[in-house]
């Protein structure tokens, strides 16, 4: 897995706030890099000693996702399925049946916006492992990327014998990206727990998942940032109760093509990028995986479908608007649940 054309980092993470002022002993914070993006881990009361065999524990797991979801590696488990030509079912496990089952779920919900099935078109377009394309795909390429392309030729089987995955177009290809950062993270936050570990952050490029306190016996809290470059521009903060929040945005994943900026947020109804006017979505739900499916939906749908979807399916969610030379904001109800304060 490869994100680095396909999710910002927009989360920053913010463990001991302004108001933790009592000394309290430091949080052991550990770090690396994974699927393009970078990983990151904060834990309360776990003893120094700890560190390396963690850091170990974290990577090996973080490995095993890269080597089971990447379209980047051509060996993974994603991309021998991607790469059969035939309709016979494929075996899976069973995170890999799990990830998928939820996309098409979210995918159905947000009426095809959130499309894993839509690889052909996010590498059309310059954001899969084979690179940026030296023109615009034109009406015929972006036809036939849309003509093998469509959730419902994609099915999860489970029974008592195992899981499989099905499609029945050979050249449809499965494209995770959107959802792995999200399935990483609650990966970590599974591992911790294996570990003993009760009080904890974690991250995966833009999603974050944390349970109980930090090291100053405060919630633990994230910003949202600002849809700029400046990585410390807050624009709202949340005490994330021990949910998943992730967000999806286009001011930064983008490039310059024949004289357009070309962004990574694909709308698979058109086959193209997305033109519309909202930046920035972030999402906060039960699971990490789930916030980051949501988010991705929301950012091809544009501001007036994402809030109708957001009240309709009582979603806790945050977006941004281009307004003029400035910005918009909008919150759901759900979201200020966990609002903190806004700056």
């Amino acid at each position: 897995m490869h994100f680095r054309n396909i999710l910002l980092t927009a989360l920053i993470v913010t463990g001991l706030t302004a108001c933790d002022r009592a000394p309290q002993r430091e949080p052991l914070v550990l770090q690396g890099k994974t699927m393009g993006t970078v990983w990151r881990v904060t834990l309360a009361g776990v003893d120094p000693q700890r560190k390396e065999a963690l850091q170990q524990a974290i990577q090996q797991q973080l490995d095993r996702d890269d080597g089971e979801i990447s379209t980047w590696k051509t060996t993974s488990v994603l991309s021998r399925f991607n790469q059969y030509q035939g309709t016979e079912p494929q075996p899976v496990s069973a995170d890999m049946a799990d990830i998928v089952t939820l996309s098409l779920r979210i995918g159905a919900k947000t009426a095809g916006a959130m499309d894993i099935t839509a690889g052909r078109l996010v590498n059309l377009w310059g954001f899969g492992p084979v690179g940026q394309p030296a023109h615009q795909p034109d009406v015929a390429a972006i036809a036939a990327a849309r003509a093998e392309t469509g959730l419902s030729h994609l099915r999860v089987i489970q029974n008592v014998s195992g899981q499989w995955l099905q499609k029945d177009l050979p050249g449809l290809y499965v494209d995770l990206s959107t959802v792995g950062e999200g399935y990483a993270t609650d990966h970590l936050a599974r591992l911790m727990e294996q570990q003993g570990i009760t009080n904890y952050l974690v991250s995966v490029g833009g999603a974050v998942l944390s349970r109980g306190r930090n090291a100053s016996q405060q919630p633990w809290r994230v910003a949202v940032q600002k849809p700029t470059d400046r990585e410390n521009a807050v624009e709202a903060r949340v005490d994330l109760q021990g949910h998943g929040i992730s967000t999806s945005g286009s001011y930064r994943n983008y490039y310059e093509l024949d004289g357009k900026r070309i962004s990574h947020v694909i709308d698979p109804a058109t086959g193209r990028p997305v033109q519309h006017k909202l930046v920035s979505a972030t999402v906060i739900a039960t699971t990490a995986l789930e916030a980051d499916g949501w988010d991705t939906g929301l950012m091809v749908l544009g501001t007036a479908r994402a809030k109708a979807l957001a009240l309709k399916e009582h979603l806790a969610v945050y977006l941004i608007t281009k307004e003029g030379d400035g910005f918009s904001h909008w919150m759901s109800p759900g979201f200020k649940t966990f609002l903190i304060d806004k700056s």
